[in-house]
Protein backbone atom coordinates (compact mmCIF):
# COMPACT_ATOMS: atom_id res chain seq x y z
CA UNK A 1 0.00 0.00 0.00
CA UNK A 2 1.15 3.48 -0.93
CA UNK A 3 0.88 6.33 1.13
CA UNK A 4 -2.57 9.11 0.86
CA UNK A 5 -0.19 11.10 -1.25
CA UNK A 6 0.56 9.19 -4.11
CA UNK A 7 -3.53 8.74 -4.71
CA UNK A 8 -4.18 12.42 -4.63
CA UNK A 9 -4.06 14.10 -7.83
CA UNK A 10 -1.58 16.72 -8.78
CA UNK A 11 -2.21 20.55 -7.51
CA UNK A 12 -2.71 22.54 -9.93
CA UNK A 13 0.74 24.63 -10.28
CA UNK A 14 1.58 24.12 -14.05
CA UNK A 15 2.73 27.41 -15.39
CA UNK A 16 1.13 27.00 -19.11
CA UNK A 17 -1.92 27.14 -17.12
CA UNK A 18 -3.56 30.22 -17.09
CA UNK A 19 -4.21 31.91 -13.53
CA UNK A 20 -8.25 32.98 -13.88
CA UNK A 21 -8.86 36.40 -13.54
CA UNK A 22 -8.99 38.22 -9.97
CA UNK A 23 -12.65 38.75 -10.06
CA UNK A 24 -13.49 35.28 -11.40
CA UNK A 25 -11.20 33.99 -8.26
CA UNK A 26 -13.35 36.44 -5.86
CA UNK A 27 -16.73 34.47 -7.92
CA UNK A 28 -15.59 31.14 -7.21
CA UNK A 29 -14.36 31.88 -3.58
CA UNK A 30 -17.87 33.39 -2.74
CA UNK A 31 -19.94 30.14 -4.34
CA UNK A 32 -17.99 27.55 -3.02
CA UNK A 33 -20.00 26.97 -0.11
CA UNK A 34 -23.12 26.56 -2.98
CA UNK A 35 -21.34 24.48 -5.40
CA UNK A 36 -19.04 21.95 -3.25
CA UNK A 37 -16.26 19.79 -4.89
CA UNK A 38 -17.23 17.67 -8.10
CA UNK A 39 -15.91 14.47 -7.79
CA UNK A 40 -16.64 11.00 -9.88
CA UNK A 41 -19.50 9.70 -7.73
CA UNK A 42 -18.15 5.85 -7.32
CA UNK A 43 -20.67 5.45 -4.70
CA UNK A 44 -23.99 4.80 -4.06
CA UNK A 45 -26.30 6.36 -6.98
CA UNK A 46 -30.35 7.48 -5.79
CA UNK A 47 -32.87 6.83 -8.32
CA UNK A 48 -33.30 10.10 -10.67
CA UNK A 49 -36.16 12.07 -12.71
CA UNK A 50 -38.54 9.29 -12.00
CA UNK A 51 -41.31 10.64 -13.21
CA UNK A 52 -40.00 10.76 -16.83
CA UNK A 53 -38.69 6.64 -16.33
CA UNK A 54 -42.24 6.30 -15.57
CA UNK A 55 -43.54 8.10 -18.53
CA UNK A 56 -41.51 6.46 -20.89
CA UNK A 57 -42.11 2.88 -19.52
CA UNK A 58 -46.01 3.55 -19.13
CA UNK A 59 -45.51 4.81 -22.87
CA UNK A 60 -43.71 1.32 -23.95
CA UNK A 61 -46.04 -0.81 -22.01
CA UNK A 62 -48.95 1.17 -24.02
CA UNK A 63 -47.40 0.01 -27.37
CA UNK A 64 -46.96 -3.20 -26.46
CA UNK A 65 -50.64 -4.57 -24.99
CA UNK A 66 -52.43 -2.63 -27.39
CA UNK A 67 -50.45 -4.34 -30.40
CA UNK A 68 -50.81 -7.29 -29.10
CA UNK A 69 -54.51 -7.06 -28.63
CA UNK A 70 -54.71 -4.92 -32.13
CA UNK A 71 -52.66 -8.51 -33.35
CA UNK A 72 -55.47 -10.54 -32.08
CA UNK A 73 -58.37 -8.59 -33.71
CA UNK A 74 -57.00 -8.40 -36.88
CA UNK A 75 -59.13 -8.93 -39.28
CA UNK A 76 -57.96 -11.83 -42.00
CA UNK A 77 -59.97 -10.81 -45.19
CA UNK A 78 -58.60 -7.45 -45.17
CA UNK A 79 -56.21 -9.02 -48.31
CA UNK A 80 -59.55 -10.41 -49.80
CA UNK A 81 -61.46 -6.82 -49.32
CA UNK A 82 -61.46 -5.92 -53.44
CA UNK A 83 -62.68 -10.15 -53.49
CA UNK A 84 -65.72 -9.83 -51.46
CA UNK A 85 -69.73 -8.38 -52.96
CA UNK A 86 -72.39 -6.61 -51.72
CA UNK A 87 -75.03 -9.19 -50.88
CA UNK A 88 -78.57 -7.36 -51.18
CA UNK A 89 -80.69 -10.17 -49.39
CA UNK A 90 -78.23 -9.44 -45.90
CA UNK A 91 -77.63 -6.00 -46.66
CA UNK A 92 -73.62 -6.75 -45.94
CA UNK A 93 -70.43 -7.74 -47.91
CA UNK A 94 -69.70 -11.39 -48.34
CA UNK A 95 -66.86 -13.57 -49.80
CA UNK A 96 -67.67 -14.83 -53.27
CA UNK A 97 -66.17 -17.92 -54.65
CA UNK A 98 -62.89 -16.67 -56.16
CA UNK A 99 -61.63 -14.79 -53.20
CA UNK A 100 -58.92 -16.86 -51.89
CA UNK A 101 -57.08 -17.52 -55.03
CA UNK A 102 -57.21 -14.01 -56.98
CA UNK A 103 -54.55 -12.74 -54.71
CA UNK A 104 -52.25 -15.81 -55.58
CA UNK A 105 -53.07 -15.89 -59.36
CA UNK A 106 -51.67 -12.43 -59.23
CA UNK A 107 -48.78 -12.50 -57.47
CA UNK A 108 -45.22 -13.24 -59.33
CA UNK A 109 -42.17 -13.21 -58.51
CA UNK A 110 -39.84 -10.02 -59.50
CA UNK A 111 -37.14 -11.38 -61.82
CA UNK A 112 -34.29 -9.01 -61.72
CA UNK A 113 -32.67 -8.04 -65.03
CA UNK A 114 -29.29 -9.16 -63.72
CA UNK A 115 -28.43 -11.57 -61.19
CA UNK A 116 -25.18 -10.91 -61.71
CA UNK A 117 -26.30 -7.40 -60.21
CA UNK A 118 -27.34 -9.11 -56.85
CA UNK A 119 -24.89 -11.29 -56.54
CA UNK A 120 -22.07 -8.57 -56.73
CA UNK A 121 -24.03 -6.01 -54.61
CA UNK A 122 -24.46 -8.55 -52.03
CA UNK A 123 -20.49 -9.56 -51.97
CA UNK A 124 -19.71 -6.29 -51.91
CA UNK A 125 -22.00 -5.23 -48.91
CA UNK A 126 -20.75 -7.98 -46.74
CA UNK A 127 -17.17 -7.45 -47.77
CA UNK A 128 -17.51 -3.99 -46.91
CA UNK A 129 -18.81 -4.42 -43.47
CA UNK A 130 -16.08 -7.10 -42.79
CA UNK A 131 -13.43 -4.24 -43.74
CA UNK A 132 -15.21 -1.51 -41.87
CA UNK A 133 -13.82 -3.40 -38.07
CA UNK A 134 -10.31 -3.64 -39.46
CA UNK A 135 -10.75 -0.26 -41.21
CA UNK A 136 -11.61 1.50 -37.71
CA UNK A 137 -9.34 0.02 -36.01
CA UNK A 138 -6.69 0.85 -37.93
CA UNK A 139 -7.77 4.46 -37.74
CA UNK A 140 -7.73 4.60 -34.27
CA UNK A 141 -4.31 3.31 -33.99
CA UNK A 142 -2.58 5.92 -36.64
CA UNK A 143 -4.81 8.66 -34.94
CA UNK A 144 -3.24 7.50 -31.56
CA UNK A 145 0.77 7.17 -32.09
CA UNK A 146 0.71 9.52 -36.41
CA UNK A 147 -2.31 11.81 -35.39
CA UNK A 148 -0.10 14.92 -36.93
CA UNK A 149 0.79 12.83 -39.98
CA UNK A 150 -2.87 11.49 -40.61
CA UNK A 151 -3.87 14.76 -40.64
CA UNK A 152 -1.66 17.07 -42.46
CA UNK A 153 -1.46 14.19 -45.42
CA UNK A 154 -5.34 13.84 -45.32
CA UNK A 155 -6.04 17.88 -45.91
CA UNK A 156 -5.04 17.68 -49.63
CA UNK A 157 -7.16 14.92 -50.43
CA UNK A 158 -10.05 16.94 -48.83
CA UNK A 159 -9.42 19.56 -51.80
CA UNK A 160 -8.27 16.41 -54.57
CA UNK A 161 -11.22 13.96 -54.02
CA UNK A 162 -13.94 16.11 -55.10
CA UNK A 163 -11.87 17.68 -57.73
CA UNK A 164 -11.20 14.41 -59.06
CA UNK A 165 -15.03 13.32 -58.78
CA UNK A 166 -15.97 16.56 -59.98
CA UNK A 167 -13.60 16.55 -63.35
CA UNK A 168 -14.48 12.51 -63.79
CA UNK A 169 -18.69 12.60 -63.46
CA UNK A 170 -17.93 15.54 -66.64
CA UNK A 171 -15.87 13.57 -68.79
CA UNK A 172 -18.07 10.31 -68.18
CA UNK A 173 -21.19 12.12 -68.93
CA UNK A 174 -19.71 13.81 -72.04
CA UNK A 175 -18.51 10.33 -73.23
CA UNK A 176 -21.25 8.19 -72.59
CA UNK A 177 -24.52 9.01 -74.98
CA UNK A 178 -27.48 8.61 -72.70
CA UNK A 179 -26.39 11.24 -70.43
CA UNK A 180 -25.05 13.40 -73.00
CA UNK A 181 -28.56 13.66 -74.58
CA UNK A 182 -30.43 13.86 -71.12
CA UNK A 183 -28.14 16.24 -69.92
CA UNK A 184 -27.45 19.58 -71.73
CA UNK A 185 -23.94 20.79 -71.95
CA UNK A 186 -24.84 24.20 -70.92
CA UNK A 187 -26.23 22.97 -67.66
CA UNK A 188 -23.28 20.13 -67.33
CA UNK A 189 -20.85 23.32 -67.11
CA UNK A 190 -22.96 25.17 -64.43
CA UNK A 191 -22.83 21.86 -62.28
CA UNK A 192 -18.95 21.76 -62.96
CA UNK A 193 -18.69 25.49 -61.98
CA UNK A 194 -21.35 24.98 -58.71
CA UNK A 195 -19.23 22.13 -57.38
CA UNK A 196 -15.32 24.31 -57.98
CA UNK A 197 -17.18 26.79 -56.17
CA UNK A 198 -18.25 24.74 -53.68
CA UNK A 199 -14.54 23.21 -53.48
CA UNK A 200 -13.71 26.76 -52.78
CA UNK A 201 -15.23 26.98 -49.78
CA UNK A 202 -13.34 24.16 -48.29
CA UNK A 203 -10.35 25.25 -49.35
CA UNK A 204 -10.96 28.33 -47.70
CA UNK A 205 -12.50 26.54 -44.69
CA UNK A 206 -9.16 24.88 -44.22
CA UNK A 207 -6.85 28.42 -44.40
CA UNK A 208 -8.98 30.09 -42.39
CA UNK A 209 -8.80 27.58 -39.48
CA UNK A 210 -4.75 26.67 -40.38
CA UNK A 211 -3.52 28.20 -37.08
CA UNK A 212 -6.24 25.73 -34.89
CA UNK A 213 -4.71 22.41 -37.04
CA UNK A 214 -1.93 22.13 -34.48
CA UNK A 215 -4.16 21.76 -31.42
CA UNK A 216 -7.07 19.76 -33.10
CA UNK A 217 -4.16 17.15 -33.62
CA UNK A 218 -3.26 16.90 -30.62
CA UNK A 219 -6.50 16.56 -29.10
CA UNK A 220 -7.33 13.87 -31.70
CA UNK A 221 -4.53 12.34 -30.26
CA UNK A 222 -5.57 12.36 -26.92
CA UNK A 223 -9.41 11.54 -27.37
CA UNK A 224 -7.68 8.41 -29.86
CA UNK A 225 -5.75 7.12 -26.82
CA UNK A 226 -8.99 7.68 -24.35
CA UNK A 227 -10.59 5.18 -26.88
CA UNK A 228 -8.09 2.68 -27.20
CA UNK A 229 -7.61 2.49 -23.19
CA UNK A 230 -11.48 1.91 -23.58
CA UNK A 231 -11.33 -0.50 -26.55
CA UNK A 232 -14.37 -2.51 -25.51
CA UNK A 233 -17.04 0.61 -25.97
CA UNK A 234 -16.24 0.00 -29.53
CA UNK A 235 -18.21 -3.14 -28.96
CA UNK A 236 -20.63 -2.50 -26.40
CA UNK A 237 -21.94 0.39 -28.15
CA UNK A 238 -23.35 -1.29 -31.29
CA UNK A 239 -24.39 -4.40 -29.24
CA UNK A 240 -26.91 -1.35 -27.49
CA UNK A 241 -27.83 -0.58 -31.34
CA UNK A 242 -28.35 -3.94 -31.74
CA UNK A 243 -30.45 -4.57 -28.59
CA UNK A 244 -32.32 -1.28 -30.52
CA UNK A 245 -33.17 -2.68 -33.73
CA UNK A 246 -34.40 -6.37 -31.66
CA UNK A 247 -36.77 -3.85 -29.67
CA UNK A 248 -38.12 -2.18 -32.62
CA UNK A 249 -38.92 -5.26 -34.62
CA UNK A 250 -42.55 -6.47 -32.60
CA UNK A 251 -43.27 -2.39 -32.66
CA UNK A 252 -42.95 -2.79 -36.35
CA UNK A 253 -44.70 -6.14 -36.51
CA UNK A 254 -47.91 -4.35 -34.64
CA UNK A 255 -47.66 -1.71 -37.20
CA UNK A 256 -48.00 -3.83 -39.49
CA UNK A 257 -51.21 -5.76 -38.10
CA UNK A 258 -52.68 -3.37 -36.61
CA UNK A 259 -53.81 -2.58 -40.31
CA UNK A 260 -55.64 -5.70 -40.21
CA UNK A 261 -58.09 -4.02 -37.51
CA UNK A 262 -61.43 -3.15 -39.15
CA UNK A 263 -64.01 -4.54 -41.28
CA UNK A 264 -65.31 -4.54 -44.91
CA UNK A 265 -68.65 -2.55 -45.20
CA UNK A 266 -71.06 -1.94 -48.28
CA UNK A 267 -70.87 1.82 -49.17
CA UNK A 268 -73.44 3.18 -51.68
CA UNK A 269 -71.58 4.90 -55.41
CA UNK A 270 -72.69 7.68 -57.62
CA UNK A 271 -74.82 5.31 -59.58
CA UNK A 272 -76.69 4.13 -56.59
CA UNK A 273 -74.90 0.58 -56.69
CA UNK A 274 -72.87 -0.47 -53.62
CA UNK A 275 -69.62 -2.15 -53.50
CA UNK A 276 -67.84 -3.66 -50.36
CA UNK A 277 -64.52 -1.39 -49.44
CA UNK A 278 -62.51 -1.76 -46.12
CA UNK A 279 -63.52 0.75 -43.34
CA UNK A 280 -60.27 0.74 -40.70
CA UNK A 281 -61.14 1.22 -37.19
CA UNK A 282 -61.00 5.14 -35.96
CA UNK A 283 -58.52 3.64 -33.00
CA UNK A 284 -55.96 2.80 -35.47
CA UNK A 285 -54.19 6.17 -36.52
CA UNK A 286 -53.83 6.79 -33.11
CA UNK A 287 -51.54 3.49 -32.52
CA UNK A 288 -49.67 4.72 -35.31
CA UNK A 289 -49.28 7.74 -33.32
CA UNK A 290 -48.42 5.97 -30.23
CA UNK A 291 -45.68 3.64 -31.83
CA UNK A 292 -44.16 6.23 -33.63
CA UNK A 293 -43.70 8.50 -30.73
CA UNK A 294 -42.44 5.57 -28.76
CA UNK A 295 -39.74 4.32 -31.47
CA UNK A 296 -38.35 7.92 -31.63
CA UNK A 297 -38.39 8.45 -27.75
CA UNK A 298 -36.71 5.09 -27.09
CA UNK A 299 -34.46 6.07 -30.21
CA UNK A 300 -33.39 9.15 -28.34
CA UNK A 301 -32.86 7.94 -25.32
CA UNK A 302 -30.50 4.76 -26.80
CA UNK A 303 -28.27 7.72 -28.09
CA UNK A 304 -28.13 9.87 -24.57
CA UNK A 305 -27.73 6.40 -22.83
CA UNK A 306 -24.44 5.28 -25.58
CA UNK A 307 -23.22 9.39 -24.63
CA UNK A 308 -24.01 8.38 -20.92
CA UNK A 309 -22.14 4.98 -21.10
CA UNK A 310 -18.87 6.86 -23.22
CA UNK A 311 -19.13 9.39 -20.39
CA UNK A 312 -19.02 7.15 -17.70
CA UNK A 313 -16.67 4.60 -18.73
CA UNK A 314 -14.01 7.96 -19.93
CA UNK A 315 -14.32 9.75 -16.94
CA UNK A 316 -13.77 6.41 -14.65
CA UNK A 317 -10.49 6.45 -16.66
CA UNK A 318 -9.97 10.36 -16.83
CA UNK A 319 -9.68 10.34 -12.81
CA UNK A 320 -8.10 7.39 -12.04
CA UNK A 321 -4.14 7.15 -11.59
CA UNK A 322 -1.80 6.87 -14.19
CA UNK A 323 -0.91 3.32 -14.95
CA UNK A 324 -4.01 2.18 -13.24
CA UNK A 325 -7.44 0.78 -15.55
CA UNK A 326 -10.05 0.95 -13.38
CA UNK A 327 -11.88 -1.90 -13.00
CA UNK A 328 -15.57 -2.98 -14.59
CA UNK A 329 -15.56 0.98 -15.69
CA UNK A 330 -17.81 -0.37 -18.45
CA UNK A 331 -20.69 -2.35 -16.61
CA UNK A 332 -20.57 0.20 -13.74
CA UNK A 333 -21.43 3.00 -16.85
CA UNK A 334 -24.45 0.09 -17.99
CA UNK A 335 -25.59 -0.27 -14.77
CA UNK A 336 -25.84 3.37 -13.95
CA UNK A 337 -27.20 4.34 -17.15
CA UNK A 338 -30.31 1.88 -17.36
CA UNK A 339 -30.21 1.16 -13.68
CA UNK A 340 -30.67 4.65 -11.11
CA UNK A 341 -30.06 7.55 -13.81
CA UNK A 342 -32.11 6.12 -16.74
CA UNK A 343 -34.58 8.48 -15.82
CA UNK A 344 -31.97 11.12 -16.57
CA UNK A 345 -31.28 9.21 -19.90
CA UNK A 346 -35.07 9.53 -20.89
CA UNK A 347 -35.56 13.02 -19.92
CA UNK A 348 -32.15 13.79 -22.03
CA UNK A 349 -33.74 11.73 -25.07
CA UNK A 350 -37.35 13.63 -24.58
CA UNK A 351 -35.46 17.20 -24.87
CA UNK A 352 -33.36 16.08 -27.83
CA UNK A 353 -36.09 14.18 -29.70
CA UNK A 354 -38.41 17.46 -29.25
CA UNK A 355 -36.05 19.74 -30.03
CA UNK A 356 -35.01 17.86 -33.21
CA UNK A 357 -38.39 17.74 -34.23
CA UNK A 358 -39.37 21.21 -33.72
CA UNK A 359 -36.39 22.27 -35.65
CA UNK A 360 -37.16 19.73 -38.57
CA UNK A 361 -40.73 21.41 -38.70
CA UNK A 362 -38.73 24.53 -38.79
CA UNK A 363 -36.85 24.01 -41.25
CA UNK A 364 -39.47 22.35 -43.51
CA UNK A 365 -41.63 25.27 -42.89
CA UNK A 366 -38.49 27.48 -44.16
CA UNK A 367 -37.53 25.86 -47.48
CA UNK A 368 -41.61 25.32 -48.48
CA UNK A 369 -42.75 29.03 -47.90
CA UNK A 370 -41.43 31.55 -50.55
CA UNK A 371 -42.43 34.82 -49.84
CA UNK A 372 -41.82 35.52 -46.06
CA UNK A 373 -43.73 37.64 -43.83
CA UNK A 374 -42.18 40.21 -40.91
CA UNK A 375 -44.38 38.15 -37.97
CA UNK A 376 -43.55 34.38 -39.54
CA UNK A 377 -39.63 35.76 -40.16
CA UNK A 378 -39.84 37.13 -36.20
CA UNK A 379 -41.08 33.20 -34.81
CA UNK A 380 -38.74 31.26 -36.49
CA UNK A 381 -36.40 33.94 -35.25
CA UNK A 382 -37.70 33.06 -31.74
CA UNK A 383 -37.66 29.09 -32.72
CA UNK A 384 -33.99 29.27 -33.42
CA UNK A 385 -32.91 31.09 -30.62
CA UNK A 386 -34.97 28.48 -28.25
CA UNK A 387 -33.76 25.67 -30.35
CA UNK A 388 -29.94 26.54 -29.65
CA UNK A 389 -30.43 27.66 -25.90
CA UNK A 390 -31.77 24.15 -25.51
CA UNK A 391 -28.74 22.33 -27.48
CA UNK A 392 -26.43 25.04 -25.72
CA UNK A 393 -28.22 23.35 -21.99
CA UNK A 394 -28.13 20.14 -23.42
CA UNK A 395 -24.65 19.61 -25.10
CA UNK A 396 -22.38 18.64 -21.90
CA UNK A 397 -25.22 17.78 -19.22
CA UNK A 398 -25.60 14.11 -20.10
CA UNK A 399 -21.98 13.77 -19.94
CA UNK A 400 -21.88 15.72 -16.28
CA UNK A 401 -25.00 13.46 -15.36
CA UNK A 402 -22.82 10.30 -15.99
CA UNK A 403 -20.05 11.69 -13.95
CA UNK A 404 -21.60 12.68 -10.94
CA UNK A 405 -25.15 10.86 -11.00
CA UNK A 406 -27.39 14.00 -11.00
CA UNK A 407 -30.66 14.20 -12.37
CA UNK A 408 -31.52 16.20 -15.48
CA UNK A 409 -32.20 19.69 -14.46
CA UNK A 410 -29.46 19.51 -11.83
CA UNK A 411 -26.85 18.33 -14.06
CA UNK A 412 -27.60 21.27 -16.61
CA UNK A 413 -27.15 23.61 -14.05
CA UNK A 414 -24.51 22.86 -12.25
CA UNK A 415 -22.59 21.92 -15.86
CA UNK A 416 -23.48 25.53 -16.75
CA UNK A 417 -22.12 27.09 -13.42
CA UNK A 418 -18.71 25.08 -13.69
CA UNK A 419 -18.04 26.20 -17.12
CA UNK A 420 -18.86 29.76 -16.17
CA UNK A 421 -16.64 29.80 -12.92
CA UNK A 422 -13.89 28.63 -15.14
CA UNK A 423 -14.37 30.36 -18.22
CA UNK A 424 -14.85 28.06 -20.52
CA UNK A 425 -17.27 27.77 -23.07
CA UNK A 426 -20.16 25.30 -23.33
CA UNK A 427 -20.61 26.18 -26.97
CA UNK A 428 -17.26 25.73 -28.10
CA UNK A 429 -14.81 22.88 -27.79
CA UNK A 430 -12.99 22.21 -30.92
CA UNK A 431 -15.23 22.35 -34.01
CA UNK A 432 -12.26 21.79 -36.49
CA UNK A 433 -11.52 18.34 -34.83
CA UNK A 434 -15.33 17.27 -36.12
CA UNK A 435 -14.85 18.48 -39.41
CA UNK A 436 -11.33 16.81 -40.16
CA UNK A 437 -12.51 13.44 -38.55
CA UNK A 438 -15.93 13.99 -41.20
CA UNK A 439 -13.51 14.96 -43.93
CA UNK A 440 -11.08 11.94 -43.61
CA UNK A 441 -13.64 9.41 -43.33
CA UNK A 442 -14.77 10.71 -46.63
CA UNK A 443 -12.10 10.44 -47.87
CA UNK A 444 -11.60 7.04 -47.06
CA UNK A 445 -14.61 6.35 -48.08
CA UNK A 446 -14.48 7.54 -51.31
CA UNK A 447 -10.91 5.65 -52.19
CA UNK A 448 -12.65 2.48 -50.72
CA UNK A 449 -15.56 2.95 -53.49
CA UNK A 450 -13.33 4.05 -56.00
CA UNK A 451 -11.18 0.93 -55.44
CA UNK A 452 -14.50 -1.07 -55.04
CA UNK A 453 -15.71 -0.03 -58.56
CA UNK A 454 -12.17 -0.63 -60.20
CA UNK A 455 -12.49 -4.57 -59.02
CA UNK A 456 -16.26 -4.56 -60.33
CA UNK A 457 -15.21 -2.88 -63.40
CA UNK A 458 -12.05 -5.61 -64.24
CA UNK A 459 -14.39 -8.51 -62.89
CA UNK A 460 -17.62 -8.22 -63.99
CA UNK A 461 -18.86 -4.39 -65.96
CA UNK A 462 -22.71 -4.09 -65.20
CA UNK A 463 -22.64 -0.79 -67.00
CA UNK A 464 -24.44 1.96 -64.84
CA UNK A 465 -25.03 -1.09 -62.04
CA UNK A 466 -21.62 -0.99 -60.94
CA UNK A 467 -22.07 3.09 -59.98
CA UNK A 468 -24.84 2.33 -57.92
CA UNK A 469 -22.92 -0.56 -56.64
CA UNK A 470 -19.96 1.73 -55.50
CA UNK A 471 -22.23 4.03 -54.41
CA UNK A 472 -24.02 2.23 -52.02
CA UNK A 473 -20.92 0.54 -50.44
CA UNK A 474 -19.48 4.10 -49.77
CA UNK A 475 -22.53 4.97 -47.57
CA UNK A 476 -22.12 1.73 -46.05
CA UNK A 477 -18.62 2.33 -44.75
CA UNK A 478 -19.62 6.06 -44.20
CA UNK A 479 -22.17 5.14 -41.77
CA UNK A 480 -19.93 2.65 -39.78
CA UNK A 481 -16.90 5.27 -39.99
CA UNK A 482 -18.99 8.27 -38.91
CA UNK A 483 -20.68 5.77 -35.87
CA UNK A 484 -16.58 5.74 -35.08
CA UNK A 485 -16.54 9.74 -35.09
CA UNK A 486 -19.35 10.01 -33.01
CA UNK A 487 -18.26 7.96 -30.07
CA UNK A 488 -14.69 9.90 -30.52
CA UNK A 489 -16.83 13.14 -30.80
CA UNK A 490 -18.52 11.99 -27.26
CA UNK A 491 -14.73 11.25 -25.75
CA UNK A 492 -13.48 14.58 -26.73
CA UNK A 493 -16.71 16.19 -25.08
CA UNK A 494 -16.24 14.54 -21.63
CA UNK A 495 -12.91 14.74 -21.41
CA UNK A 496 -13.71 19.01 -21.75
CA UNK A 497 -16.11 18.24 -18.69
CA UNK A 498 -13.21 16.45 -16.66
CA UNK A 499 -10.64 19.39 -17.77
CA UNK A 500 -13.16 21.47 -16.38
CA UNK A 501 -14.04 19.77 -13.34
CA UNK A 502 -9.82 19.51 -12.57
CA UNK A 503 -9.67 23.37 -13.10
CA UNK A 504 -12.26 23.54 -10.93
CA UNK A 505 -10.86 21.97 -8.07
CA UNK A 506 -7.34 23.39 -9.15
CA UNK A 507 -5.86 19.87 -9.72
CA UNK A 508 -4.24 18.24 -12.44
CA UNK A 509 -5.29 14.24 -13.02
CA UNK A 510 -3.68 14.18 -16.65
CA UNK A 511 -1.01 16.21 -17.03
CA UNK A 512 -0.68 16.04 -20.92
CA UNK A 513 -4.51 16.50 -21.79
CA UNK A 514 -4.07 19.72 -19.22
CA UNK A 515 -1.29 21.21 -21.75
CA UNK A 516 -3.66 20.39 -24.16
CA UNK A 517 -6.67 21.90 -23.59
CA UNK A 518 -5.50 24.71 -21.25
CA UNK A 519 -4.89 26.17 -25.16
CA UNK A 520 -8.72 26.13 -26.35
CA UNK A 521 -10.36 29.74 -26.51
CA UNK A 522 -12.33 30.95 -23.46
CA UNK A 523 -15.74 31.93 -23.17
CA UNK A 524 -16.46 35.05 -25.64
CA UNK A 525 -16.19 37.58 -22.58
CA UNK A 526 -12.58 35.79 -22.06
CA UNK A 527 -11.02 35.60 -25.31
CA UNK A 528 -8.12 37.99 -24.63
CA UNK A 529 -6.06 35.58 -22.35
CA UNK A 530 -5.56 33.70 -25.41
CA UNK A 531 -2.89 36.06 -26.42
CA UNK A 532 -1.16 35.43 -22.71
CA UNK A 533 -0.70 32.64 -23.24
CA UNK A 534 2.66 30.65 -24.46
CA UNK A 535 2.07 28.05 -26.99
CA UNK A 536 4.36 24.99 -26.20
CA UNK A 537 2.88 22.60 -28.70
CA UNK A 538 5.52 22.06 -31.36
Amino acid sequence: MGSADETKPFILSDPLLPSAPSSAVALAAEEDEQYPPIIYNHGHRPLRDLPFLILFILLILSTFVLGIVASVRRNPNRAHASSFIYDPISSSCIPSSSTFFSTFNSLSLVSFSSSHFLRDLIWTLVITLLLALPIVFALLSLLRHFAKQVVYSSIPFFVLTPIFLNVYWFVACQIGVTCRDSFPLAYRILVLIFVFFLIAIVVWIIFSNWHRIKLTVHILRIASAALVSNMLLLGVLPCLMLGLLVYFVPIVVFLVLVTFNGSIVPREGDDGLYSCKWKQDRWVPAYFALAIITMLWSFATMLEAKVYVTSGTVAQWYFSMEGVKPRNSIRNSLRNAFGPSFGTVCFSGLVLGVVRFVRAIVDSARREDIAVGFIKLLLRCCANFLLTAFDFLNKFTINFAAITGENYCSAAKMTYELLRRNLLSAAFVETVSTRILVGLIFVISTLYAIAAFAILKAINDLGTETYYIAVLAWLLLMIVLGYFIHVLENVIDTIYICYAIDRDKAEVSKQDIHEVFVLLPLSRNHRSSLDSRTPFLA
